[in-house]
């Protein structure tokens, strides 16, 4: 079942064009990491999905409700932490939970339980009291999290939850946002690709305000060129070079090893190893050493936001 569907949202400011006729749909029960670089244009399409921003054109489906038409239908169904979380300084959590259930129109009659439970499940309850002005950074943005839980909305988007945070505070945001994809669709911004790789089920990449791949990281990295072929082979670079590239390895890199021998990096497709294998074999091109490894989530980053390879890859977008 689709809970979110963007489609063709675009952005433009003046002369800019921040967002570009990007369109993609959200699945429920998983966490999607939404990657892409400094002014790629995640914050303002996340943004504009939480109706905080008005597109410049373009359509935002939230459980069948359009963003447009019908704000307050769709936005029940929408939980949002920006990068910096709207928090009232000088309001105690409990008074900003209470402010947001006014604002979410929660019955007067169900808003002390459910305040009591997004402070227990943000584990917030014991700083309940203090001032949020006080309260450290890792706390603030769980009081930021507890807010976009007001409601229990189906949808969550989390703007870089872990910024600013240290290592502690980081792995305790990581384990609860892991128990929020338990029972609400997660869309997670982070710098961190290490953090979007252990957590989420699949990434979406924006560069420069395109959308440029979509699936889980299994799947980005089976792409052609989504492995790393190393070899050592006897023979020399020209012939090496040229069953290579008969057999569809890209980013070609040989370095002499001595001995009639060179050292081969290059990128292929997961599967392609047997492949190659029988072509340096009919070339009749010794190999003495052949491994492939899974491009890491880094890689694959870099390589559809520096060159624009795979833009648009992803099926269901």
């Amino acid at each position: 079942m689709i809970k979110v569907e963007v489609r063709n949202l675009t952005k433009q400011y003046d002369r800019h064009l921040a967002v570009d006729s990007i369109s993609f749909s959200i699945e429920t029960g998983k966490i999607y990491g939404f990657l892409g670089p400094n002014g790629a244009g995640k914050s303002t399409t996340m943004n504009m999905i939480a109706g905080c921003l008005a597109p410049t054109s373009g359509q935002v489906l939230i459980a069948g409700y359009d963003l447009h038409e019908e704000p307050r239908e769709a936005k029940r169904h929408i939980g949002y932490l920006p990068e910096m979380p709207p928090l009232y300084q000088d309001m105690t959590p409990k008074e900003f939970l209470s402010f947001v259930c006014e604002i979410k129109h929660i019955p007067k009659a169900e808003r002390a339980d459910v305040i009591a439970d997004v402070m227990q499940r943000t584990g917030i309850t014991d700083v309940s009291g203090r001032l949020i002005r006080q309260l450290s950074k890792g706390y603030k943005q769980r009081v930021g999290i507890a807010q976009a839980l007001v409601g229990y909305p189906e949808f969550i988007m989390l703007d870089e939850p872990t910024v600013g945070l240290d290592p502690l505070q980081i792995i305790e945001i990581r384990k609860l946002i892991r128990e929020l994809g338990e029972k609400h669709t997660v869309l997670l911004s982070s710098h961190i690709l290490s953090e979007v790789s252990e957590i989420c089920d699949e990434v979406i990449i924006l560069s420069k305000g395109r959308l440029v791949a979509r699936d889980t990281t299994e799947n980005l990295g089976a792409l052609p060129g989504g492995s790393r072929l190393f070899m050592l082979v006897e023979g020399d670079e020209a012939d090496v070079r040229a069953v290579l590239e008969d057999a569809g390895a890209s980013g070609i890199v040989i370095t002499p090893a001595g001995e009639g021998r060179v050292e081969v990096e290059a990128e292929v497709e997961e599967n392609a190893k047997d492949r190659i294998f029988y072509a340096f074999a009919e070339a009749k091109l010794p190999i003495r050493e052949m491994r492939t490894e899974k491009m890491s989530l880094e890689e694959i980053f870099l390589r559809y936001t520096s060159s624009g390879e795979g833009e648009g890859h992803g099926g269901d977008l």
